[in-house]
Order: structure tokens, then C-alpha cells, then sequence
């Protein structure tokens, strides 16, 4: 390679409005001023790196000092002595100053202080103030009153990549722009055109790759594209860009996304093995994957969206998500996209990159294989559904009414009381409200405000079996005095004996408040709310 060669970023440099590519209104309004002499004295460019900030910056110094019309012009012709100076950065009117250098309150006075005197060769002087927000506090407030009003020859252009970080009394006092990103598909026609140029032949999925990995920077592409001509001598296909990026194809990505899917998770390392064995850098191969799952998600089906045509994927891999959605659920994608999103400073700060990604398949393969909601609703609302068939059975023959203990399946002794029906259709209290199930129950001692019991309820007491009459439970904390104190509040309340049986050994059901968070958490409003919100607990059901 030449000693004298020049990268293409800044071989291609875009030398007039007509060749800045991707920044349509901005041309549009700037050509528009210029062509009607209404030319501010400042203004202020932001975008991301390499849209064409310090490229506009110098088209418009040359069309305000072009000396191929007798005033400024928007077509400047790129050949005269101003236009030639300017776009080596040797114009003697027309300053580039690096703010990350130039950071202090006496750089700026001194910049002032030239201002002051008219231009030597120019029509304007011209300041471009490039990565403004590096700027002192004390520099910032000794240009405001100059930029403000500034000497009739003097035009100042600002340029970041930080807005926010500019005090608003600095952009208050511009014309402001805001450089878009450049599409994929204005990049790749501008890359290969430039590949044209170069006598380089690049294929239409190098090409791809490449415009997607720029992510709307131009100039990040070119780069990219230089390396990828390096690298290749000339010839550059989908494999070889694939190499240099160490990115793992949408292909792969597909496939490696449908096993994560299928709750194979020793398929599924294997295959976390064999990427990184082949190079992929693990970091990007979870941004690729975090990119599919935001596709899979505006494809799919429950949303009425259809096939998208803009999603960076072949019809025929758009095919397979689409039918893929079939069988994922919207909550199945959200759930993956916060075990992702959380895993993205993991990643980054992680020692061992493999060890942390080999985790991160883990705890997806876990939330993948979750069931859906409606059959968490369906398990959380088992238990209700039992009691309520409980609740339906007819009446069983009378038998004694007891406080019993039961161990290993055998009764204890039991005290005896009147007899009553094993099971009533319906239970009343002396206020007519209805006992029928543990809610019902529930709601009886708050209302009577038994706050000791009903708190002793919710928390402590697993209900294996509730009917009007007939309680079977199990006590967490091996109160001996709750079912006697229970039995009595009914006994006074109800007119009733209730039959209370109390079981040595758990069998695991829930407690009222688990059964009542169970519940909320199966909802699916709930469910949804949960899912936006990395590690969201429910503490309280009112």
C-alpha cells in the first residue's frame, strides 16, 4: 500500500451539499438560506459520530466564501483558491478548533479577540467549534455574549455528539440541526458505488453486513469497509465480512434463537461451544440476539403486524419467525428481552466473557420453558377449583364434630360434640353472611375485625380441604390454641359446631396470602407489568 494512500472515510469526504448523503432537510434548509441571504451567525450540528457534522460544517464554509460567485452560493465549486484551502484546513479565515484540546476560558478569549478583525481573504471568518460540549463552564460563558452578536463578518458552526451536555443558553443563540442517521439502503448504495470506484468487487451480503454494522455512521462504514478490502485484497464476500466482524450470521442467530426456544439446554451449550469456538464475539452475538428478538416480537402474530419488510432478515428467515411466533408467546419475548437487556453490563464487565454468556443461555433456556399464562392461571387457580367441586358434592352422612390431629394418616383422639351433617350446602353467620369457602371466611373475620385470627389464616394455615362445617388444615407455626380459638369464634358466630382437623404434616398447599399472590401473579395485566420490570416482586395484595 502507498505511503500516500487515504482512507476512504476521508478520501470520499463529501465536498458539496449534492454529495452529502442521508441528510435531506438539512441540505434542504441550509441550501434554501443560503439561496435567500438568510444566513445566521450560528449554528450548532449534533448527531452520532460520522453523519456528516464536520462535513457540513466545511461545505458551508466553502459556499460562504466560494469565489466562484460574487456572493455566497450554495453550489460552490470546489476548485478555487478558497474552496482548495478550506478543504485542506488551511484557509486562513476559517478556524477548526478541537474543543477537547481547547478546553479552557483563554483559548476561547483568544479566539475572540481574532474575531474582532475582518476577514484576509474570505468573505465571513469562519469558526467550527468541533465536540463543543468539552467546553469549560468559564469558555462557554465567555463566548455567550459574542455569539450572541457577534462582528457582521464572523459565523460561528458548533458541532457534538452530546447535545445535553451543551448549556441552553449556547443553544438559545444557534440555529440548530439534528443529523439523522444515514438508512441502510442509502448506505449500501453509497458503499457500493465506492466499491465501484475502487475497482472492488463487494457482494450484495458483504455489502449488507457491512451498511447494518455501521449503524447509520457513514463513517464507521467506511472504515469498515477499508479494513474489509485489506483484509480480502479486492474481493469481498459475506464470509470474509462475517470474519473481521466476528458476528455470527442471521442464520445462526435464527437457529441458535429456536434452540434457546426449544428447552434443550445441553443442545444449547454445545452450541454456545461451537460459536465461540468459530470466533464470535460473544458481546455482539447477544446484540444480535436481542436484535431478533425485537423482530420476532413486531412479527408476531398476536400483534396483527404481519411480515416486516424493513426487519434486517431474507423473506424466507421472516417466514420462519413468523410461523415460530405461532407457538412463543408475547410474554415468553418480553421475558427473554429483560434477561438479555439485564445481561448487557454483565457482559461488559465480566472477567471471563464465555462463563457469563454459558449463564446467560441457562437463564434463558429457564424462562423460555416457562409455561404460558394461561396455564400458570390455570395451576394457580387449582386449588380454588378443587374446593369449589368440594363445595358442589352433596351432603355426607352426620359424624361427630372434633378438633383432631392427624399423624402418618391416623386420627388422634378427638372430643366429641353434638352431632351435625358432615357438610352443609351453605353456612350463615348470625349477620346472614355466607360461608361457603376459606375466602368467605376470610372476609368474615375482617369484617369482624378478628385481626389475630385472620392474620394467623393468611399467613400460617395451609387448607388442604374447606367445607361448610369441615375444615382440614395444616399450621405452620404449631399453634395449638388456633383451632380452638377458630372453632369457638364459629361456634358463636354460625350456631354450629365446625369439625377442625388439624394434620402433623404439610402437604404443601399454599397459604391464603401465597394463594392470593399466586393468583395476581397469573393475571395477565400482572403478568405484563412484571415483565417490564426486572425483578419486580408482588408484596402486598390488598
Amino acid at each position: 500500500m502507498s505511503a500516500n494512500y487515504t482512507v476512504l472515510a476521508r478520501k470520499y469526504r463529501s465536498p458539496d451539499f449534492g454529495t452529502l448523503i442521508g441528510q435531506d432537510v438539512l441540505v434542504k434548509t441550509l441550501t434554501t438560506a443560503i439561496n435567500t441571504a438568510r444566513i445566521a451567525h450560528a449554528y450548532i450540528f449534533t448527531g452520532i459520530r460520522g453523519t456528516g457534522k464536520t462535513s457540513t460544517a466545511r461545505i458551508l464554509a466553502k459556499a460562504l466564501n466560494c469565489l466562484s460567485s460574487d456572493k455566497a452560493t450554495a453550489t460552490p465549486c470546489d476548485k478555487c483558491e478558497n474552496c482548495a484551502a478550506i478543504a485542506a484546513g488551511q484557509h486562513i479565515d476559517v478556524l477548526e478548533l478541537d474543543a477537547a484540546s481547547h478546553t479552557g476560558v483563554d483559548n476561547m478569549r483568544e479566539l475572540l479577540e481574532a474575531a474582532q478583525y475582518r476577514p484576509t481573504n474570505g468573505r465571513y471568518k469562519v469558526y467550527i467549534i468541533d465536540e463543543v460540549h468539552m467546553l469549560s463552564t468559564s469558555a462557554f460563558n465567555a463566548l455567550l455574549k459574542t455569539l450572541e452578536e457577534p462582528p457582521a463578518h464572523v459565523i460561528f458552526i458548533l458541532a457534538t455528539t452530546e447535545i445535553r451536555k451543551v448549556p441552553v443558553t449556547i443553544l438559545s443563540r444557534c440555529q440548530r440541526f439534528d443529523l439523522v442517521r444515514v438508512p441502510v439502503e442509502i448506505l449500501k448504495k453509497h458503499f457500493a458505488w465506492i466499491a465501484a470506484e475502487e475497482g472492488v468487487e463487494l457482494s450484495e451480503d458483504a455489502n449488507e453486513l457491512l451498511a447494518r454494522a455501521a449503524d447509520g455512521s457513514v463513517r464507521d462504514g467506511l472504515s469498515l469497509l477499508d479494513q474489509a478490502i485489506a483484509q480480502t485484497g479486492g474481493k469481498v464476500d459475506r464470509v470474509a465480512v462475517l470474519d473481521m466482524l466476528k458476528r455470527a450470521d442471521r442464520i445462526v442467530v435464527l437457529d441458535f434463537m429456536k434452540i434457546l426456544l426449544s428447552g434443550d439446554t445441553a443442545v444449547a451449550l454445545s452450541k454456545s461451544d461451537e460459536l465461540y469456538q468459530n470466533g464470535a464475539d460473544l458481546s455482539l452475538l447477544l446484540s444480535d440476539m436481542m436484535e431478533w428478538t425485537h423482530w420476532m416480537t413486531r412479527m408476531h402474530p398476536s400483534l396483527r403486524a404481519g411480515d416486516v419488510p424493513t426487519a434486517p432478515y431474507s423473506p424466507d428467515q421472516r417466514a420462519q419467525m413468523i410461523e415460530l411466533g405461532a407457538t412463543t408467546t408475547l410474554n415468553t419475548l418480553s421475558r427473554l428481552w429483560q434477561v438479555m437487556v439485564a445481561a448487557v453490563p454483565e457482559m461488559a464487565a465480566s472477567g471471563n466473557q464465555k462463563q457469563c454468556f454459558d449463564m446467560l443461555v441457562v437463564r434463558l433456556m429457564h424462562v423460555a420453558d416457562m409455561p404460558p399464562v394461561d396455564v400458570l392461571m390455570a395451576q394457580g387457580n387449582n386449588v380454588s377449583s378443587r374446593r369449589a367441586a368440594q363445595s358442589d358434592a352433596s351432603a355426607g352422612p352426620g359424624q361427630n364434630q372434633a378438633i383432631k390431629n392427624i399423624s402418618d394418616n391416623k386420627h388422634l383422639d378427638t372430643v366429641k360434640t353434638d352431632q351435625v351433617p358432615h357438610s352443609q350446602p351453605a353456612v350463615a353467620l348470625r349477620d346472614d353472611t355466607v360461608i361457603n369457602t376459606i375466602m368467605d371466611l376470610t372476609t368474615a373475620l375482617t369484617n369482624a375485625k378478628e385481626i389475630l385470627l385472620l392474620s394467623a389464616l393468611n399467613n400460617n394455615i395451609e387448607v388442604s380441604s374447606f367445607e361448610p362445617g369441615h375444615i382440614k388444615f395444616f399450621n405452620r407455626r404449631g399453634d395449638k390454641d388456633f383451632a380452638a380459638k377458630l372453632g369457638k369464634w364459629l361456634f358463636d358466630n354460625t350456631g354450629m359446631q365446625w369439625q377442625l382437623e388439624q394434620l402433623m404434616e404439610s402437604e404443601n398447599t399454599p397459604t391464603a396470602s401465597e394463594g392470593a399472590v399466586a393468583a395476581a401473579a397469573s393475571d395477565p395485566m400482572v403478568a405484563n407489568a412484571m415483565d417490564l420490570f426486572a425483578g419486580a416482586e408482588i408484596v402486598k395484595i390488598n
